[in-house]
C-alpha cells in the first residue's frame, strides 16, 4: 500500500496548482491592495464559482471519510439527510441572503450590531472565532492521521505541507484565490470519488451485485418514523433536525455568507444558494454509494490487514488503497480528493476568521485605519490563523479520543449562533439583553449536553471498527457537522441524565437554537421591548439598535 511516482505527481500537482492560483491573484488585478478585494473579491464573483465554493467549504475530508464509513457500518438511513436540504437551502436563499446582501455587510456579525448592539456583535464574533479555530485544526489533523496510518507517510510532514500551502494561497490571493481553488478542489473531489465507485463496482461484479448484496444484508434502510429524539437516526431527526444544521451552515455562518457577499448581484448570490441544492444531493449520493460499494466488496473479499484499521474513518482509505493499488495514479487522485476537502475548508476558515477579526474587533477601535494598512493587517491575520491552525492540529494529536469531542464543538456552537440571528430576524420585540442572555443559555445548554454525552461515552469501552459484518448494532451519538465518526457500542437501557445526554446529535442545532430563542424572548419581555425602527436600506426589516 505505497504510492507510485505517478501518485506522488498527481498529489503534488494539486498543491502546486493551489499555490499558483494564490500567487496569480496576488500579482494580477488589484493585487489584493484593498480589504474589499482581499476579503470580498471586490464583490465581483459569478454564481458558478461561488456555488462550488459554497459546496466545498464544508464538504471537508471529514465528510469524504465519514459518510462512506457511516453507510458501511449502519446502512443507508443517513441518506435521508438529503430531505433537509430543501428547506435548509430555500430559507437562506429567501430570508438571510437578501438581507445580508442589501446591507452591504463584510462581517455577518455587523448585522447583530445594527439589530441589537455592539456587545451582541462582539459576543457573536468571539463565539464564531472559538468555533472555527478548534474546527480547522481538527480538519487538518484528522485526514492526515488517517492517511498516515494507512500509507505510512510522515504524519507531521503531511500536516505541515497542507497547512503551509493553504496558508500561502489564502494569505497571498485573498478570497478570490480561496474561491477559485475551491472550484478546482471540488472537481478533484468529484473525480476521486467517482474513480473509487467505478473501480470498486467493477471489482464487485457490477452495480446490480452491489445492490443485491446490500439488500440481502439489510443495508438498504426504510423510513424510520420513530419520533423519539433519543433515537440516533429517524426521518424526523434527519429531515427536521437536519434543516437547523443546514441553516446554521448555509444561513448565518461567516464562511458561507462571505461567499454570498462576494457575488456581483443579489440575484447571483441567491442563485448560488439554490444551485448548491443539487450539488449537495450529488455529494451525499456519491458518499453513500461509496459506502455500499465498500460493504459489498468486503462481503466478497477478506480484509488482509485489519490491524491497520484502528478507527472507522481509516476504513475508507484502506478500501481505496486496496482496490486502486493496481491502477497507478488513482490512489494519488483520491488522496488529492481527500486533501482537497481539507484545504477548501481550512482556507475558508482562515479567510473568514481574518474578516471577522478585522471588521468586528479591530476597525471599530481604529476608525482612522488607512485602507492599505487594514489590508496588510488582514493578510497578517490570515497568516497568523494559518500558523494557529498548525498549533491546533498538534493539540488535537495530544487530545487522543477528545479529537471527536473537538469535532462535536463545531455542531454545538452553530446552533446558538443560528438562534441569535433568528431572534433578530423573526422577533422584532427582542432586545440586546435578551439576545446576550439567550446566547449564553444556548451555549451552556449545548456544552452541557455535548460534553456530558462525550464523557458518558468515554466511560464505556469502545469496540473495534466493524469489518466483515451483515449488520451493525446501533452506536452512541457523536455531534459532528455532517458525518458520523462513531463507535459500535451496543444500545443500552438508560435513564436520568444519561438519557438526556443520549439526545440524537441531529437534534443538537435545533435544540440549542430553540433554547436561545425561548430564553431571548422571555428575557426581552421581562426587561422591556425595544423601540421599533426601520434601518436603511431595508424598509421591510426590523431593527433595534441600542447604545452599547
Amino acid at each position: 500500500m505505497w504510492f507510485t511516482a505517478v501518485d506522488y505527481i498527481i498529489f503534488a500537482l494539486l498543491l502546486i496548482l493551489s499555490s499558483a492560483i494564490g500567487l496569480y491573484y496576488a500579482l494580477s488585478g488589484g493585487k489584493q491592495r484593498t480589504t474589499q478585494e482581499f476579503l470580498l473579491a471586490n464583490r465581483n464573483m459569478g454564481f458558478l464559482p461561488v456555488t462550488l465554493s459554497l459546496l466545498a467549504t464544508f464538504q471537508s475530508a471529514v465528510a469524504i471519510l465519514g459518510v462512506p464509513s457511516e453507510i458501511y457500518r449502519s446502512g443507508t438511513e443517513y441518506w435521508f439527510l438529503g430531505c433537509s436540504y430543501i428547506l435548509g437551502l430555500l430559507i437562506p436563499a429567501c430570508v438571510f441572503v437578501p438581507v445580508f446582501y442589501r446591507l452591504r455587510l463584510t462581517s455577518t456579525y455587523e448585522y447583530l450590531e445594527l439589530r441589537f448592539s455592539k456587545k451582541v456583535r462582539i459576543c457573536g464574533t468571539i463565539t464564531f472565532i472559538f468555533q472555527m479555530v478548534i474546527y480547522m485544526g481538527v480538519v487538518l489533523y484528522a485526514p492526515a492521521l488517517a492517511f498516515s496510518a494507512v500509507t505510512g507517510f510522515s504524519l507531521w510532514g503531511v500536516v505541515l505541507t497542507m497547512g503551509l500551502v493553504c496558508t500561502l494561497y489564502t494569505t497571498l490571493g485573498g478570497l478570490k484565490a480561496v474561491i477559485w481553488t475551491d472550484v478546482i478542489q471540488t472537481l478533484v473531489m468529484f473525480a476521486g470519488q467517482l474513480a473509487v465507485i467505478i473501480v470498486g463496482t467493477a471489482k464487485v461484479g457490477g452495480i446490480q451485485d452491489v445492490w443485491a448484496i446490500a439488500v440481502n444484508n439489510s443495508m438498504i434502510s426504510g423510513i424510520n418514523f420513530n419520533p423519539d429524539p433519543f433515537v440516533r437516526h429517524s426521518i424526523w431527526s434527519l429531515g427536521i433536525g437536519g434543516i437547523f444544521l443546514m441553516l446554521s451552515l448555509y444561513g448565518v455562518n461567516q464562511a458561507q455568507v462571505q461567499r454570498y457577499l462576494s457575488s456581483r448581484t443579489e440575484k447571483e448570490a441567491v442563485m448560488s444558494c439554490y444551485a448548491v441544492f443539487p450539488c449537495q444531493q450529488l455529494v451525499l449520493g456519491l458518499g453513500c454509494l461509496t459506502g455500499l460499494v465498500m460493504f459489498a466488496y468486503y462481503q466478497k473479499n477478506e480484509i488482509q490487514n485489519p490491524e491497520m484499521i484502528k478507527v472507522p474513518d481509516q476504513m475508507v482509505l484502506y478500501f481505496v488503497m486496496d482496490i486502486l493499488q493496481d491502477f497507478p495514479g488513482l490512489p494519488g487522485l483520491f488522496v488529492a480528493c481527500l486533501f482537497s476537502g481539507a484545504l477548501s475548508t481550512i482556507s475558508s476558515a482562515f479567510n473568514s476568521l481574518a474578516t471577522v477579526t478585522m471588521e468586528d474587533l479591530i476597525k471599530p477601535h481604529f476608525p482612522n485605519l488607512t485602507e492599505s494598512r487594514a489590508t496588510l493587517i488582514s493578510k497578517g491575520l490570515a497568516l497568523k490563523y494559518g500558523l494557529l491552525c498548525l498549533g491546533m492540529a498538534y493539540i488535537s494529536s495530544l487530545m487522543g479520543p477528545v479529537l471527536q469531542a473537538a469535532l462535536s464543538i463545531f455542531g454545538i456552537v452553530g446552533g446558538p449562533l443560528l438562534g441569535i440571528f433568528c431572534l433578530g430576524f423573526f422577533f422584532p420585540f427582542t432586545n440586546s439583553i435578551g439576545a446576550i442572555t439567550g446566547l449564553l443559555a444556548g451555549l451552556i445548554m449545548a456544552f452541557w449536553i455535548g460534553i456530558g454525552s462525550f464523557v458518558d461515552r468515554m466511560s464505556v469501552p469502545t469496540a473495534a471498527p466493524i469489518l466483515n459484518v451483515t449488520s451493525a448494532p446501533e452506536g452512541g451519538n457523536l455531534t459532528v457537522v455532517t458525518t458520523l465518526l462513531t463507535s459500535a457500542a451496543a444500545a443500552q437501557s438508560i435513564s436520568g441524565l444519561k438519557k438526556f445526554y443520549s439526545l440524537s446529535y441531529m437534534w443538537y442545532s435545533a435544540h440549542n437554537s430553540t433554547t436561545v430563542v425561548i430564553v431571548g424572548i422571555i428575557v426581552s419581555l421581562l426587561t422591556g421591548q425595544c423601540p421599533l425602527t426601520l434601518p436603511p436600506p431595508l424598509d421591510h426589516h426590523w431593527a433595534c439598535s441600542q447604545e452599547s
